[in-house]
């Protein structure tokens, strides 16, 4: 009996030694979790993707690159894991997207990689889906979005030469990938990161300004951590200038053409080829018609892609939208550029709203038989809802609600926006300015052309006309004393793509001509519409019921009232002219009844289940309710050219 208690006592003492071995254990590991998961992302994967041979090498093994585009910021963040899976159900193994400088630095030295902007997050998702990523960090991007990317601040340097070794740019590059590839670096394959590639700059060969900025740019990618194949991305025309030695060629087009895939091939013999951007829709602009590519059409040129045992890369997979003021705008003209519209449908393989779309459907089919294993389920849709008009029961005038706004800045002679002295010194980036000065004659006003882009003229709050690029003069009518002569100037985007960017200052940039005379002495209100002062507008006493005649431009309220869980939805402005639409406090982007463009995406996460605010920043004309659909409407479609 003895010798089974000291048995029983025995096997007790030895669990409760492994009991305390395994408390200790814990501790340890809480204690030290930082350093172990820094030891755990310190072991290096030595078989990173390769180019050294006609196909690339993965893992240590032939891998093909099934690529597709989705821009985390054109997308909200709840619906990031939605349309990756939708995209990786598709037979994409591939993920690639952009960073857009101006919206991580909105001023300088002030970053945001939060919520919407969280591109860690964006990152870990992609590799927890098993998705790998191509990461094109820029610093330019163009991808149809403002300025390509480039903050507007850098603009407040009269000398600066973008996308050059000039030092007022590098100094800012310097900066601003101090805080971002030290992000990027964690997730890169060698650290066992979804990151397999890493994009140097965007196109460079269609701008070609400085024949050290390549280097440059490659340089400040190795030096901050970037241990990745490098590539480049150019289309045919760019191939010859830019290159940058160490960095694997990619060319980007929408119709194949052998003899730049003969060129490709001659300048990198033996090193796989890629097609980075395989364009399968195509941006719209304001004025024009809704471009579309053929779905038959375009995964005729897919299939003919894989054939050639290429890579491929779908720019778009998932176009999204152009939320708030970041539309871009071609340079069809010098100095008349062409605004993108607010979506960014692209008539991508997913649409605008996440729905699957015919060219989905045949894509998946071609891509299926490059997969070994049965492509995932694709997920269930997002229900949609078509809500009753919200009617508009208030408004305010663009004049009362000025007192809203920083007070206005006053100067002898017009000041561009990005030199004016608002936003910490930084200038203003997006939206309207007014500008305003006295006259004491009517008579002929010139613009001289230094109207960016628009503006819209008043005598005493009265509406007399439009300046823009094509409309350069306007006759003032006489008066009596002096009169309040104003420019509601609008910045309709600026200029993505060429050789302009150094241009894009936008505002009023230079003297306006009264009967031959400088006009001088302005107040000048900066309105870039942000969430600060749409919420202190909304929650303003200063309303006036619609019983009272509105007056232009202005800003329109009315309520929608949502019953159920919200769902995604279509908003529609018949009867509207131009202006913005805000919905709680969100810049949902422009409207504009020259079209294409006659919805615009309100996705459910930004509602909410009972009152929502809409407001309406309207320009010349109302209808009175604000309309929602189910549907999406670009307007009438003409095939890509």
């Amino acid at each position: 009996m003895d010798r089974f208690s000291r048995v029983r006592l025995s096997l007790k003492q030895r669990y409760f030694i492994l009991l305390c071995v395994a408390l200790c254990a814990l501790l340890i590991y809480q204690g030290s979790s930082k350093s172990l998961f820094g030891a755990r992302r310190k072991m290096s994967r030595t078989d990173k993707l390769q180019a050294n041979s006609s196909q690339f090498m993965l893992g240590g093994k032939p891998f093909r690159i099934l690529g597709g585009s989705i821009h985390y910021f054109r997308v909200p963040r709840v619906y990031w894991e939605d349309r990756l899976l939708k995209m990786k159900a598709c037979g994409i193994n591939t993920l690639t997207t952009y960073v857009p400088w101006n919206l991580h630095e909105p001023e300088r030295g002030v970053f945001n990689f939060e919520d919407d902007l969280d591109l860690e997050a964006y990152l870990e998702l992609a590799g927890s889906l098993g998705l790998w990523v191509i990461l094109r960090p820029g610093p330019y991007i163009c991808a149809e979005w403002d300025l390509g990317g480039l903050p507007s601040w850098l603009l407040r340097d009269q000398n600066m030469k973008l996308r050059t070794t000039y030092n007022g740019f590098t100094e800012a590059v310097d900066s601003y990938f101090d805080q971002l590839i030290k992000k990027v670096v964690p997730h890169q394959y060698s650290f066992e990161g979804p990151v397999i590639a890493v994009q140097v700059e965007n196109e460079y060969g269609s701008y070609a300004k400085d024949t050290e900025y390549m280097a440059f740019i490659k340089e400040a990618l190795l030096s901050r951590g970037i241990t990745e194949l490098l590539v480049t991305s150019d289309n045919s025309a760019g191939l010859k200038l830019g290159g940058v030695k160490g960095a694997l060629e990619t060319i980007n087009f929408q119709r194949l053409n052998p003899k730049d895939i003969k060129y490709l091939d001659d300048i990198q013999p033996h090193r796989p080829k890629m097609v980075m951007e395989f364009w399968s829709g195509w941006f719209d602009l304001w004025g024009d018609l809704h471009h579309v590519f053929p779905a038959e059409e375009m995964v005729a040129v897919v299939t003919e892609i894989l054939k050639m045992d290429m890579s491929i890369n779908l720019y778009m997979f998932h176009g999204g939208t152009n939320f708030g003021f970041m539309n871009g705008a071609l340079a069809v003209g010098i100095p008349s550029p062409k605004p993108m519209v607010t979506s960014y449908d692209y008539d991508a393989p997913l649409s605008e709203a996440g729905d699957y779309t015919t060219k989905y459907r045949l894509l998946r089919n071609v891509l299926s038989h490059y997969h070994t294993q049965d492509l995932s389920k694709m997920p269930a849709l997002h229900e949609r809802q078509a809500h009753h008009p919200a009617v508009i029961h208030q408004h305010l005038s663009l004049w009362d609600s000025l007192q809203f706004s920083d007070k206005p800045f006053k100067s002898d002679r017009p000041v561009n926006v990005e030199n004016l002295p608002v936003n910490n010194n930084n200038g203003q980036s997006y939206g309207y300015t007014l500008y305003e000065t006295s006259i004491s004659s009517g008579g002929t006003l010139n613009s001289n052309n230094h109207i960016r882009d628009r503006a819209l003229v008043y005598v005493d709050k009265q509406f007399v006309g439009v300046l823009d690029y094509n409309a350069l003069e306007l006759t003032l009518p006489d008066g009596e004393g002096k009169r309040t002569l104003s420019f509601l100037v609008e910045n309709t985007g600026r200029v993505n793509y060429g050789k302009t960017l150094d241009e894009q200052r936008k505002g009023i940039v230079g003297d306006i001509d009264l009967n031959k005379q400088p006009l001088r002495d302005f107040f000048i209100y900066s309105l870039e519409m942000k969430h600060a002062f749409v919420n202190k507008l909304q929650t303003s006493g200063h309303w006036i019921s619609t019983r009272h005649k509105a007056s232009f431009p202005g800003f329109f309220q009315a309520k929608l009232h949502i019953r159920s869980h919200p769902k995604d939805t279509f908003v529609k402005l018949p009867g509207w002219g131009k202006g913005v639409i805000f919905v709680n406090g969100r810049n949902l982007g422009r409207h504009y009844a020259v079209g294409p463009q006659q919805t615009l995406y309100l996705p459910a996460p930004w509602l909410n289940r009972g009152d929502n605010q809409l407001m309406v920043f309207e320009e010349q004309e109302s209808d009175g309710k604000v309309l929602f659909s189910n549907t999406a409407d670009y307007g009438m479609s003409v095939d890509v050219q």
